[in-house]
């Protein structure tokens, strides 16, 4: 039976804290070890936490002295770790049944994979629940092992992996290092990018956990501040990838013209919800960043459809979209 420790970050979210406890603790096929991280709330974190691990020896709870943020607290749980596999379980969302069983079993049968991924279901603040299918749901088999090119291509300039379902091999975690403290949005996706230049990743296509989406969080808060950061992010990360990931991949300049051209169109995407939104001058910033990631983009048809956009003007735009919605409707 392997061990998986999950580390499980809260800053005021203790109201959260308990079920995202007992789902760790009620999986059944691997020996679970839970470290709460309490990065310092305000709220009765400690009250509950502590309460946790007096009922359950599996669970051990710190609180830090001070607030850290949440990079900090992760690469905490980081050092912590010393399982066979690892997963960061953010204290507002929770795991299915059998969600570690299937990942330990895949990464048991399966040594060169160094991570693995899964289906993941989003709870709405309206308390209706959403299917994330990161590879799709037509043809695909109930477990998938990707080479680690072969993922970083899948991805893209997405993040294609919903946090909560993704366990990772401990020692390749440790081999890789902690989180970077200059992406506090792009994070994971570095860090899944960073483990797939290592090694192989494994693909689980059964629901493994819950992502709850709610006001307070920190993804949603930030990305809510601007589109442009969260993309010069992204750049960021594959700018990493390619200076610090495995040595092979360094010198793989067809990925990285690919991985180029594919966050420009991602940039056109988001420019063209700006514009949709009357929000001209940050449409026009996204497009700029577009052309300088990537000057293929010129020849693509979203250019294309924005600059068809921008000549007519988002009043017309939005008219002529009114009726065409109108007229399919």
């Amino acid at each position: 039976m392997q061990r998986v420790d999950v580390v499980i970050p809260c800053y005021n979210y203790a109201h959260f804290l308990e079920e995202c406890v007992g789902s760790v603790l009620s999986q059944a096929g691997v020996d679970v070890r839970v470290l709460i991280l309490d990065d310092c709330s305000p709220d009765n974190t400690p009250e509950v936490g502590t309460a946790l691990a007096s009922r359950d020896k599996r669970v051990t709870y710190r609180r830090h002295t001070a607030n850290k943020g949440h990079i900090a607290t992760y690469n905490g749980g980081i050092e912590w770790a010393g399982g066979d596999l690892f997963l960061l379980l953010s204290a507002d969302d929770y795991l299915l049944p059998g969600a570690l069983v299937r990942a330990s079993e895949l990464m048991r049968n399966h040594p060169h994979v160094g991570f693995t991924f899964g289906n993941a279901l989003i709870a709405e603040p309206s308390g209706v629940s959403k299917r994330v299918d990161p590879l799709g749901d037509n043809g695909v088999p109930p477990m998938q092992v990707l080479s680690g090119p072969q993922f970083i291509r899948l991805s893209g300039a997405t993040n294609l992996v919903p946090t909560p379902t993704a366990v990772v091999r401990t020692t390749l975690q440790k081999q890789v290092g902690g989180y970077n403290e200059e992406l506090p949005h792009a994070g994971d996706m570095e860090m899944w990018l960073r483990l797939a230049s290592h090694a192989g990743v494994g693909y689980i296509n059964q629901d493994q956990a819950v992502y709850r989406r709610h006001a307070s969080n920190m993804s949603l808060q930030y990305y809510g501040q601007s589109i442009l950061p969260d993309l010069r992010q992204r750049r960021q990360a594959f700018d990493i990838l390619f200076r610090q990931g495995a040595e092979s991949l360094r010198k793989d300049e067809k990925l990285r013209r690919f991985l180029a051209k594919d966050l420009g169109k991602e940039a056109l995407r988001l420019a063209g919800m700006a514009f949709n939104n009357f929000d001209v001058p940050t449409a026009v910033a996204i497009q700029r960043f577009a052309l300088e990631v990537s000057p293929e983009v010129r020849n693509s048809l979203p250019w294309i459809k924005l600059v068809c956009k921008q000549t007519i003007g988002p009043k017309c735009w939005y008219a002529l979209n009114s009726i065409g919605r109108g007229v399919a409707g």
